[in-house]
């Protein structure tokens, strides 16, 4: 069988260890802090305890999608060796990203006729979207074809679950996700929202919850009502955080407790630089495999 190329965007956020052992390649994107222009590149040009000091101290960020000659370059070595690509993009919810991916996929399409080069919008995001690709390295190495594998993902990929809440509203207010006359109240009232991604990959707020306990246990009870066979759940459970690790943990103590058949243990790590940006400290988000989701 024809090798080919499993592709993703650094925004599903794993680590670089992760990513070599699982066979997938990545293109990142990049953002900017205080004026000056950094590579998403899992925390190693800008380590994630020091990115999220930086926000917290009041430092500027900005984010930009990979654009259309990125994405030409990223693919066309990969194309000159003769190797197909499947290529997994950050949601088009949340970026423009996927539509340049699509655009550079045609000019080169038309220079390489002979090679596959196939793009699915995952319509997911951090780990969520990282818990995707493990599922996909999984098929693949099982033996499914390029071909079988495309149409799999975007089949499947509405059965990946996102919800994650915020204990801190500083950032949801400065980036016009939540009103300061709201962010000022919620503050005062210690409340977190409650957000999960929608079927055309965009954030949606579902709840408003007082109090990080209860959004904590919250959460687990959405993966409780969300997933596979319930509390039966079999599959793999990732968190991601933001610079707020006791809270992933406490969360992941209480998946573990409340699904007891889970599939290895709950895998905890970082929101990236991307995504943080517009999150800043003090997220944490659960991801697993459920039921389709809906708006």
């Amino acid at each position: 069988m024809q090798k080919y190329i499993l592709s993703s965007c650094s925004t599903a956020d794993l680590t670089e260890e992760r990513f070599k052992a699982r066979d997938i390649e990545y293109i990142c994107f990049h953002y900017m802090l205080d004026g000056k222009t950094y590579p998403d590149d899992l925390g190693k040009t800008m380590p994630f305890d020091k990115f999220y000091k930086a926000m917290a101290d009041g430092a500027d960020t900005k984010t930009s999608q990979v654009n259309v000659d990125e994405f030409i370059n990223y693919f066309t070595p990969f194309l000159e060796a003769g190797q197909d690509i499947l290529h997994i993009c950050f949601s088009s919810g949340l970026s423009g990203s996927c539509n340049s991916a699509m655009i550079a996929r045609e000019e080169l399409m038309q220079k390489y006729p002979n090679r596959k080069l196939y793009v699915v919008d995952s319509f997911a995001a951090s780990s969520g979207y990282g818990l995707l690709m493990d599922r996909i390295a999984d098929l693949r190495d099982e033996g499914m074809g390029i071909d079988d594998l495309y149409a799999w993902a975007n089949e499947n990929k509405l059965k990946l679950h996102h919800w994650f809440f915020s204990t801190d509203l500083t950032f949801y207010i400065k980036g016009g996700r939540v009103s300061k006359t709201s962010g000022f109240v919620g503050t005062l009232l210690g409340i977190c929202p409650l957000l999960n991604m929608d079927n055309d990959g965009k954030l949606i707020p579902r709840a408003k919850i007082r109090g990080k306990k209860k959004s904590i246990k919250k959460v687990v009870e959405k993966m409780e009502e969300c997933a596979d066979d319930g509390l039966f759940y079999d599959g793999k459970c990732y968190i991601s955080h933001s610079a707020c690790l006791e809270d992933a943990k406490a969360v992941a103590a209480l998946v573990k407790d409340r699904f007891p058949r889970l599939c290895g243990e709950v895998e905890i790590y970082n929101i990236g630089t991307t995504i943080g940006s517009h999150t800043g400290p003090g997220t944490v988000a659960l991801f697993f495999w459920g039921k389709p989701r809906k708006d």
